[in-house]
């Protein structure tokens, strides 16, 4: 396994053969608040892994022991100006469309907290892994402000306008069993095992053809919110993409040999 930080409070393990990549958030002493440099160092991550084709899969973990990310860092920004505000905005979209714009699977392992823009985060990714002891939800309105990295978008595409609704309006916090069952996380695990299952779902899926993957992701996100004809000739692009690829080939040709893929990634 080896190591790469970016900045102060980000860091990224590449697992194996670097398929997996972990970009941990880790500003333990803030419970992973947001701050504009944390959200400048999220995004460079983001564009680094994104431009790796030794990356498959990417593992969102958290290096605090009882939350995954409590949000935006408010300390930082009840300081601010409204000028202030207005030169951070990008600076902050950039770490949550960092994370979206992934080109490759994204799985978020929560545990403690993951609220406002920490569920934001975990929301950017295409399966959430948590655990027991999570608690998300989306507080914006209790503070004055909206969920701005995403929420009001990627939760209802999740859940339903109505649901959505309901809990954006509210601000209310929801823990771990109510959110299995809302729809708001996809897989629930017990206290503590929420990173190992996160690591071992993408090993699985790093498993398979890395040209496969990334076509899949694309027509998945291109598709969303499309009627089914326009989403269908978004699905055909991204299988021509793929059907005249190396990793096509062979797929087919381990398939009939009865062995592993050895996958060339084009």
């Amino acid at each position: 396994m080896s190591e790469e930080r970016f900045g102060e409070f980000v860091l990224v393990r590449r697992h194996g053969q670097g398929h997996v990549a972990e970009l941990v958030l880790d500003r333990p002493k803030a419970m992973n608040a947001v701050s504009t440099e944390m959200a400048r160092s999220l995004a460079g991550a983001c564009a680094a892994l994104g431009k790796d084709s030794a990356v498959r899969v990417v593992v969102l973990t958290s290096s605090h022991e009882r939350a995954f990310c409590v949000g935006a860092d408010l300390k930082e920004r009840n300081a601010f100006s409204d000028a202030d505000l207005v030169r951070q905005r990008p600076v902050a979209r950039g770490a949550y469309t960092g994370v979206l714009e992934l080109p490759v699977p994204t799985v978020a392992a929560v545990h403690g907290f993951a609220l406002g823009g920490g569920f934001e985060l975990a929301l950017s990714c295409d399966v959430i892994v948590a655990d027991g002891t999570a608690v998300v939800g989306l507080p914006e309105v209790s503070v004055g402000v909206i969920p701005g990295g995403g929420g009001t978008q990627l939760l209802p595409r999740r859940v339903g306008a109505a649901r959505a609704a309901e809990l954006i309006f509210t601000a209310r916090r929801v823990e771990a069993a109510e959110a299995r069952e809302l729809g708001l996380v996809d897989v629930l695990v017990e206290a503590g095992r929420d990173r190992e299952e996160a690591l071992s779902l993408a090993a699985g899926i790093a498993a398979n053809s890395p040209v496969g993957l990334r076509a899949a992701k694309r027509a998945l996100r291109l598709g969303q919110g499309l009627d089914l004809p326009a989403g269908l000739e978004v699905e055909d692009a991204a299988w021509r993409s793929v059907a005249f690829s190396g990793d096509r080939a062979e797929g087919v040709a381990a398939f009939n040999e009865k062995r592993t893929p050895d996958w060339p990634g084009e």
